[in-house]
């Protein structure tokens, strides 16, 4: 009882910190609504200055928050992301801020038109655990070059990752500008909320709609980046090993704790068994141990590593075939280390099936014409990314147009979240709107139209009284 009065408590400090940093940002932005184009890159080149400086603690803080997580991983997917979106921005921010010049039609001469793009004021980043820096970071950047301040509330599962981006961003930052926010559910249900002037959520489908359904309250405008089930399609005549090596690699970084992983398989019936081969060959080569490897990152607590082991029960019970990969034989027991398991024989009657993965068990679904596994991705919610493999151009191009999703490799996976000038974003069940690159600039951003007129006034002959002859000259020149 006392535990959970003292737990209470310390939610509803949080809760309040919270409000008091939201109200100091709103007056701050209420001060100083327009930052100039130096002032944003300054404060990225100090946030870039500031991740570099720390990068050996963050990389021990992330590793700390999952028990095992590969140095190099985080190097290669949160830092290195990271500060290049920051060069990146940098680089583009001028041109994103000036106003955009559009025509006036002859009715409405002499004047002038233009869009404006103007910060919209604080936004609000929720961030998950599964990247905690480059998913706090990159939002971050997006609301820095569009001349906002930010809120950010880590996952309660990534502690140690989140105390210390709270420091590392007050070197930079004051808290009236950037500032972070802990807390379990009862905070990130306060958090969502609050009357932000955009809210930028990444998480699970399922928490997704409870964010929007808050944020609907206020009428924040949300941009979900969620997940769902990402497929990699192997045509009929790719090399094996081309595919499988793209695969290994996408699927299983950071233990396939990763909202783009490839989540299942289609592959030409007549393939699967050579697909099975090349993959579980490659997958070794990459891990020949798992146990005491630096380079496999292991689910990140007991609740996420019981729900995959679930996952595995069910589809064993209910008929599929589970080829874990484990070259040396390890014994995993009494660890959270998941060896990479090729399950076959699947249905859609099994879990991992119907939920998002986000683990390192890989389904493999055979088909027997394109045309059934195009149908086959058709028929679910569309996912967050897609993959093709496959050399044949017209094959490719079909892909890119009669798939949906919210973005897609072909031939390699999950790089495309990589490139800074590409917007990133979900479609459907795997979320909305986008970020990254200029469209990110845009979403955080209010295109405000501007109609410029001065002293004379052309306007004057449609003014009532109405009638005369200029007014009916009007209607004959623009009538027809």
């Amino acid at each position: 009882m006392v535990a959970d009065i003292a737990y209470m408590q310390d939610q509803q400090h949080s809760i309040n910190r919270m409000h008091t940093l939201f109200a100091q940002q709103r007056a701050a932005f209420r001060a100083a609504p327009m930052p100039d184009a130096d002032s944003r890159i300054r404060q990225l080149s100090e946030l870039k200055a500031a991740l570099l400086k720390h990068q050996d603690a963050l990389i021990a803080a992330i590793n700390s928050d999952f028990g095992r997580r590969s140095a190099d991983e985080t190097k290669l997917a949160e830092i290195l992301p990271s500060v290049e979106g920051i060069k990146y921005a940098s680089k583009h921010i001028r041109r994103w801020m000036k106003p955009s010049k559009r025509k006036v039609g002859m009715a409405f001469q002499p004047g002038k038109a233009q869009v404006v793009y103007q910060p919209l004021g604080v936004v609000g980043i929720i961030v998950p655990w599964n990247y905690p820096l480059f998913l706090a970071i990159g939002p971050l950047v997006t609301a820095i070059a569009a001349g906002n301040r930010a809120l950010i509330k880590m996952s309660e599962s990534t502690p140690a990752t989140a105390e210390l981006l709270g420091r590392v961003l007050a070197e930079v930052f004051n808290e009236d500008h950037v500032a972070v926010v802990t807390g379990e559910a009862e905070v990130g249900v306060a958090f969502s909320q609050m009357a932000f002037d955009h809210l930028l959520f990444t998480g699970a489908t399922s928490i997704g709609r409870h964010v929007m359904r808050a944020a609907a309250d206020n009428l924040t405008p949300v941009t979900l980046e969620l997940g769902g089930k990402s497929p990699a399609i192997i045509s009929a005549d790719v090399p094996l090993a081309d595919a499988a090596e793209r695969i290994a690699f996408g699927k299983a970084m950071n233990a396939g704790q990763t909202c783009v992983a490839p989540d299942y398989i289609l592959c030409p019936r007549a393939r699967v068994d050579g697909f099975v081969e090349a993959l579980s060959k490659q997958l070794s080569q990459m891990y020949p141990k798992l146990l005491n490897n630096p380079d496999y990152t292991q689910v990140v607590n007991p609740r996420q590593y019981q729900r995959l082991q679930g996952y595995l029960q069910d589809a064993e019970a209910r008929g599929a075939r589970l080829l874990p990969i484990n070259p040396a034989n390890e014994d995993l027991s009494n660890t959270r280390i998941m060896p990479p398991t090729l399950v076959l024989d699947v249905n859609d009657d099994m879990k991992l099936m119907q939920d998002e993965i986000f683990g390192p068990l890989l389904p493999i679904v055979p088909y027997d014409s394109l045309d059934e596994a195009l149908n086959y991705i058709a028929d679910r919610p569309r996912p967050l990314a897609l993959y093709y493999f496959g050399y044949d151009k017209a094959e490719q191009q079909r892909m890119m147009e009669q798939t949906h999703a919210g973005g897609m490799c072909i031939n390699d996976t999950i790089f495309h979240v990589a490139q800074d000038d590409m917007p990133f974003g979900g479609i459907g069940a795997s979320g909305m709107g986008h970020y990254h690159g200029h469209e990110g600039f845009l979403t955080l951003s209010k295109a405000k139209g501007v109609y410029i007129k001065q002293r004379f006034n052309g306007s004057r002959p449609i003014y009532p009284p109405y009638g005369g002859k200029l007014l009916n000259m009007v209607y004959k020149m623009f009538l027809r």
